[in-house]
């Protein structure tokens, strides 16, 4: 069962709210579909440019406002950008979440965008750019995501590019939030020391009056097609002390959520604690990697599965092949009663530590509704006790091919 509310507003914002009345603290969450999904060409790098602007104020409100009253009251606030969302995290005691969420909410809906703050802030996405650049893990796995999305949004960075970045102007930047940031796109989370009542009155009066919309370039819709064959890629790269080897495929999004925690379910199997079957094998006892570890990153159209490891360069080769050769006999060896019991325990436990405090249950309810719907952020624990071992092997030859994925190198120069 559902443990928080969830309401429509008469404007179309979804609200969700649960009240935990043991704490004084108040995290109010707003989720907008507006991530580097939606951005079209040649605005590549908007949303997360947008998300910069968002807090450089109203006609209403000045620069730095926003920021000053939230930390005078004792308050943190931050943001993030992904490609399924934009992202915008309110904390504060819940006797001032009056006088702080309606300032949000005014940046939200009515971000000035003025061009001498555009202008400035560009310079500071610009060095965010070239920080990250300076990244040989942020590198490899750019150069891996453009390997496995050729065509989608997915294989583009969020942060855009120095070039794309140049060409933007405040008044196409206008034209986005009007376009994106509206009712429909829009899911208020609202959880800790507050009741319903208050809580829905409060949300209400602040998300009431968007801005007209606006007519903008619109983004492709894009079927991601599965990979097919090896794409290999190396990249030698100065200060870089270790090797590393990514090796990646595509999953399903959304649409097959079951098949998707199913592949949680291996990534653990294969690569979480010593017991599991890279680490046991590989860095345990071949001792041919320092580090081995597997993730399943949920997305709203196209999930990743990816392998890592941290190793000499001279075992390369090898390790790609043993990685492999566990991929075929997970397909072809039955998974034991203990290990899908360990995988089931660790990733409930997980779910369980990550589901604790106000500012974690926001972050899940507002996912899940951008990407999906609410209410079934809850049901993972349930899904995943439910895996036999021949549904989790038959996932491994839908999605774990060992001739079908993508594979990203890099070498110390």
């Amino acid at each position: 069962m559902f443990p928080a509310s969830v309401f429509q507003l008469d404007n179309g914002v979804t609200f969700i709210h649960q009240e935990i009345a043991t704490t004084p603290v108040v995290v109010a969450d707003v989720w907008v579909r507006a991530g580097a999904t939606r951005e079209p060409n040649p605005w590549f790098g908007m949303a997360h440019f947008l998300e910069h602007m968002i807090f450089k104020g109203t006609a209403t409100l000045p620069p730095g406002v926003f920021d000053q009253n939230i930390e005078n009251r004792g308050g943190v606030t931050n943001a993030a950008t992904s490609y399924d969302y934009a992202h915008y995290t309110l904390t504060t005691a819940a006797t001032y979440l009056e006088d702080t969420l309606p300032h949000l909410g005014e940046l939200l809906l009515n971000a000035a965008i003025p061009e001498e703050e555009f202008e400035r802030e560009r310079d500071v996405v610009l060095e965010e750019i070239r920080q990250a650049q300076d990244d040989p893990d942020w590198l490899g796995f750019q150069a891996l995501i453009q390997s496995v999305y050729p065509q989608h949004p997915y294989g583009r960075s969020v942060l855009g590019t120095e070039q794309e970045l140049m060409q933007q102007s405040a008044q196409a930047m206008r034209c986005f939030h009007r376009a994106h940031y509206q009712p429909e796109n829009m899911t208020v989370v609202v959880v800790g020391g507050i009741g319903e009542k208050p809580a829905l009155e409060l949300v209400n009066r602040t998300f009431e009056n968007f801005g007209d919309r606006t007519d903008c370039p619109q983004f492709e819709s894009v079927v991601q097609p599965a990979i097919s064959g090896i794409r290999r890629q190396e990249l030698h790269l100065p200060r870089l002390e270790q090797a590393r080897l990514t090796m990646a495929w595509t999953a399903p999004g959304v649409e097959k959520l079951r098949s998707a925690y199913g592949l949680d379910l291996l990534s653990v199997l294969l690569a979480e604690g010593r017991t599991s079957r890279l680490v046991r094998d590989l860095r345990e006892e071949l001792q041919l990697v320092q580090g081995i570890c597997a993730n399943l990153s949920l997305q709203r159209d196209s999930s990743l599965f990816t392998i890592n490891a941290w190793l000499e360069p001279e075992e390369l080769e090898k390790v790609e092949y043993l990685i492999c050769t566990h991929l075929q006999d997970l397909q072809n060896v039955e998974i034991s009663d203990a290990e899908l019991a360990r995988t089931r325990r660790l990733l409930c436990n997980e779910y369980a530590f990550s589901t604790e405090t106000p500012n974690q249950l926001t972050g899940l309810y507002g996912y899940y509704n951008t990407i999906a719907q609410a209410e079934l952020s809850v049901t993972y624990p349930q899904q995943i006790q439910s895996f036999d071992a021949q549904e989790l092997q038959q996932l491994a030859k839908d999605y774990l091919s060992p001739q079908n994925y993508a594979v990203t190198v890099l070498k110390p120069s």
